[in-house]
Protein backbone atom coordinates (compact mmCIF):
# COMPACT_ATOMS: atom_id res chain seq x y z
CA UNK A 1 0.00 0.00 0.00
CA UNK A 2 1.41 3.50 -0.97
CA UNK A 3 0.83 7.22 0.48
CA UNK A 4 1.39 10.38 -0.75
CA UNK A 5 1.07 12.69 2.50
CA UNK A 6 0.61 16.43 1.96
CA UNK A 7 0.29 18.89 4.49
CA UNK A 8 -2.28 21.43 3.36
CA UNK A 9 -4.22 24.43 4.45
CA UNK A 10 -7.24 23.18 2.51
CA UNK A 11 -8.25 20.47 0.37
CA UNK A 12 -10.99 19.59 -2.09
CA UNK A 13 -12.34 17.32 -4.40
CA UNK A 14 -15.18 17.08 -7.25
CA UNK A 15 -16.67 15.13 -9.27
CA UNK A 16 -18.50 16.04 -12.23
CA UNK A 17 -17.97 19.81 -10.97
CA UNK A 18 -19.35 19.09 -7.40
CA UNK A 19 -17.43 19.49 -4.65
CA UNK A 20 -18.14 15.52 -2.59
CA UNK A 21 -15.04 16.25 -0.17
CA UNK A 22 -13.39 18.92 1.04
CA UNK A 23 -11.14 19.57 4.30
CA UNK A 24 -9.17 22.94 5.97
CA UNK A 25 -5.84 22.40 7.69
CA UNK A 26 -4.82 18.54 7.63
CA UNK A 27 -3.42 16.54 4.72
CA UNK A 28 -4.23 15.06 1.61
CA UNK A 29 -3.36 11.63 1.47
CA UNK A 30 -3.44 9.87 -2.21
CA UNK A 31 -3.93 6.40 -1.63
CA UNK A 32 -2.81 3.52 -4.00
CA UNK A 33 -4.01 -0.65 -2.57
CA UNK A 34 -1.37 -2.77 -3.92
CA UNK A 35 -2.48 -6.69 -5.26
CA UNK A 36 -1.62 -8.53 -2.25
CA UNK A 37 -2.16 -5.33 0.29
CA UNK A 38 -3.94 -6.17 3.67
CA UNK A 39 -6.17 -5.21 6.22
CA UNK A 40 -2.98 -5.38 8.33
CA UNK A 41 -1.41 -2.58 6.23
CA UNK A 42 -4.72 -0.34 6.23
CA UNK A 43 -4.18 -0.34 9.69
CA UNK A 44 -0.50 0.45 9.80
CA UNK A 45 -0.51 2.81 7.49
CA UNK A 46 -3.34 4.62 9.25
CA UNK A 47 -1.49 4.33 12.42
CA UNK A 48 1.58 5.66 10.75
CA UNK A 49 -0.27 8.97 8.96
CA UNK A 50 -2.13 9.41 12.15
CA UNK A 51 0.84 9.66 14.31
CA UNK A 52 2.99 11.80 11.81
CA UNK A 53 4.43 14.63 13.08
CA UNK A 54 5.07 17.45 10.62
CA UNK A 55 2.98 20.47 12.48
CA UNK A 56 5.29 23.09 13.97
CA UNK A 57 5.32 23.82 16.95
CA UNK A 58 5.52 27.36 19.05
CA UNK A 59 9.72 26.57 18.04
CA UNK A 60 8.68 26.14 14.59
CA UNK A 61 9.56 22.78 14.82
CA UNK A 62 7.75 19.88 12.94
CA UNK A 63 6.68 18.53 16.41
CA UNK A 64 3.23 17.76 16.15
CA UNK A 65 0.81 15.20 14.92
CA UNK A 66 -2.37 15.99 13.24
CA UNK A 67 -4.17 15.45 16.54
CA UNK A 68 -2.29 17.83 18.17
CA UNK A 69 -3.83 20.75 15.64
CA UNK A 70 -7.21 19.10 15.07
CA UNK A 71 -6.47 18.49 11.82
CA UNK A 72 -8.34 16.91 8.87
CA UNK A 73 -7.82 14.06 6.11
CA UNK A 74 -9.02 14.16 2.59
CA UNK A 75 -8.55 10.44 1.40
CA UNK A 76 -8.20 9.90 -2.45
CA UNK A 77 -7.75 6.48 -3.75
CA UNK A 78 -5.42 6.74 -6.59
CA UNK A 79 -4.13 2.78 -8.94
CA UNK A 80 -1.92 5.07 -10.50
CA UNK A 81 0.56 5.41 -7.62
CA UNK A 82 1.13 1.39 -8.33
CA UNK A 83 2.27 2.08 -11.59
CA UNK A 84 5.26 -0.21 -12.74
CA UNK A 85 7.96 1.50 -15.12
CA UNK A 86 10.27 -0.97 -15.31
CA UNK A 87 10.01 -1.34 -18.94
CA UNK A 88 9.45 1.31 -21.27
CA UNK A 89 7.43 4.75 -21.31
CA UNK A 90 4.40 3.33 -20.74
CA UNK A 91 3.05 2.42 -17.12
CA UNK A 92 1.64 -0.69 -16.38
CA UNK A 93 -1.04 -0.51 -13.81
CA UNK A 94 -0.92 -4.77 -13.19
CA UNK A 95 0.71 -4.20 -9.84
CA UNK A 96 -2.95 -2.26 -8.50
CA UNK A 97 -5.39 -4.52 -6.59
CA UNK A 98 -8.18 -5.45 -8.25
CA UNK A 99 -11.27 -2.75 -8.15
CA UNK A 100 -13.53 -4.83 -5.37
CA UNK A 101 -10.00 -5.42 -3.40
CA UNK A 102 -9.20 -1.86 -3.94
CA UNK A 103 -12.11 -0.32 -2.96
CA UNK A 104 -12.60 -2.32 0.34
CA UNK A 105 -9.26 -1.75 1.73
CA UNK A 106 -9.84 2.00 0.44
CA UNK A 107 -12.73 2.08 2.67
CA UNK A 108 -10.92 0.12 5.72
CA UNK A 109 -7.92 2.17 5.68
CA UNK A 110 -10.68 5.33 6.03
CA UNK A 111 -12.35 3.81 8.81
CA UNK A 112 -8.56 3.13 10.38
CA UNK A 113 -8.04 6.90 10.35
CA UNK A 114 -11.24 7.74 12.41
CA UNK A 115 -9.93 4.51 14.80
CA UNK A 116 -6.84 6.33 15.19
CA UNK A 117 -8.32 9.95 16.57
CA UNK A 118 -9.28 11.65 13.43
CA UNK A 119 -11.83 13.94 13.58
CA UNK A 120 -12.90 14.42 10.42
CA UNK A 121 -12.20 11.93 7.27
CA UNK A 122 -13.31 13.08 3.68
CA UNK A 123 -13.49 10.80 0.83
CA UNK A 124 -13.08 11.00 -2.90
CA UNK A 125 -15.26 8.69 -4.70
CA UNK A 126 -13.73 5.23 -5.52
CA UNK A 127 -12.89 4.76 -9.59
CA UNK A 128 -14.51 8.42 -10.29
CA UNK A 129 -12.65 10.77 -12.71
CA UNK A 130 -12.22 13.51 -9.62
CA UNK A 131 -10.72 17.14 -10.14
CA UNK A 132 -8.64 17.57 -6.50
CA UNK A 133 -7.70 21.01 -5.58
CA UNK A 134 -3.99 20.73 -3.12
CA UNK A 135 -3.48 24.01 -1.15
CA UNK A 136 -0.35 22.59 -0.15
CA UNK A 137 1.18 23.75 2.98
CA UNK A 138 5.26 24.20 2.75
CA UNK A 139 5.19 22.22 0.74
CA UNK A 140 5.43 19.24 3.11
CA UNK A 141 4.85 16.06 1.10
CA UNK A 142 5.65 12.52 2.64
CA UNK A 143 5.43 9.29 0.75
CA UNK A 144 4.79 5.95 2.71
CA UNK A 145 5.04 2.28 1.28
CA UNK A 146 4.08 -0.01 3.78
CA UNK A 147 6.53 -2.60 2.11
CA UNK A 148 9.10 -1.13 4.37
CA UNK A 149 7.89 -2.44 7.30
CA UNK A 150 7.11 -5.56 5.88
CA UNK A 151 9.24 -8.62 7.27
CA UNK A 152 10.31 -10.77 4.26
Amino acid sequence: MRAVIQRVTASSVKVNGEIIGEISKGYNVLLGVMQGDTKAQAELLARKIASLRVFEDEDEKMNLGILDVEGEILAISQFTLCADLKKGNRPSFFPSAPPDEARELYDYFCECLSSNGVKKVAKGEFGADMKVEIHNDGPVTIVMDTEIWDKK
